[in-house]
């Protein structure tokens, strides 16, 4: 069974989708990230990944507090991401509902502070790994940020219990996932991994599914936005209706 994560990637305060994480590259699908998030669960998703934009690329959390609304209104465990830079921002994601909060560029820049955050919360984070090849991508991907595989053995060593990989390439693109080197990530770690990016039919689910035992989910944005497939019948096709 594979899980998935619709996501609501909100910025401005509306729910958009972005390609190859460019914010000039946007489209936007709802004024109101609540309602994207509601049309999920009435399909019976158990989780949403949630995305603070404005945060991932500004530093200001603007959207934090839509969580609560989220949570509140759905029901849905909330994966919350996008601009966490201090043990408080992950303790407010937390405080607003969020079941997990997913670390990216802070990670990568300050391992140390994965270290802490664990410390703190113990296994209600994810370390996101955001990739151009083995080349790992910072701050709304726009710096580069060291090896992959370097990272992945670093980060595994200190007890981080899921990576979030993401083969930036792929993103927004419906053109498939990177199956091969989501097993290469999924060989280098004995955590979980959920895949992002490049997910536009069915079968990639189905593929996905099967790629190896510790991919064990995945995050679908634009083929969902873009009617590739309905969630309902994604749910269906990967055996996720109870996670």
């Amino acid at each position: 069974m594979l899980t998935l994560y619709p996501a609501v990637d909100i910025k401005d305060g509306r729910a958009v989708r972005l390609t190859q994480g460019r914010a000039d590259e946007e489209t936007v699908y709802d004024a109101d990230p609540v309602a994207a998030a509601q049309r999920f669960a009435d399909a019976g998703t158990p989780w949403l990944h949630v995305v603070d934009l404005d945060a991932a690329f500004t530093g200001e959390p603007r959207n934090r507090h839509l969580i609560a609304s989220i949570v509140e209104a759905t029901g849905c465990k909330v994966q919350a991401s996008g601009g966490v830079r201090s043990i408080a921002d992950v303790e407010a994601s937390l405080g607003y509902g969020a079941e997990r909060v997913v670390i990216g560029t802070m990670a990568l820049t300050d391992p140390g502070f994965v270290a802490a955050v664990l410390d703190r919360v113990g296994p209600r984070i994810a370390v996101g790994l955001d990739a151009r090849g083995t080349t790992l991508q910072a701050r709304g991907w726009t710096e580069e940020a060291g090896d992959l595989f370097e990272a992945l053995e670093r980060f595994t060593e200190m007890g981080v219990p899921r990576f979030v990989y993401t083969d930036v390439a792929k993103d927004g693109m419906l053109q498939g996932p990177n199956v091969e080197m989501l097993a290469k990530v999924a060989d280098a770690t004995t955590a979980a991994v959920t895949a992002s990016g490049g997910v536009s039919s069915l079968e990639d689910l189905r593929t996905l599914a099967s790629c190896h035992p510790r991919v064990d989910a995945a995050i679908v944005g634009k083929a969902l936005y873009s009617d590739a497939f309905t969630l309902e019948d994604a749910l269906a096709a990967v055996g996720d209706t109870a996670s």
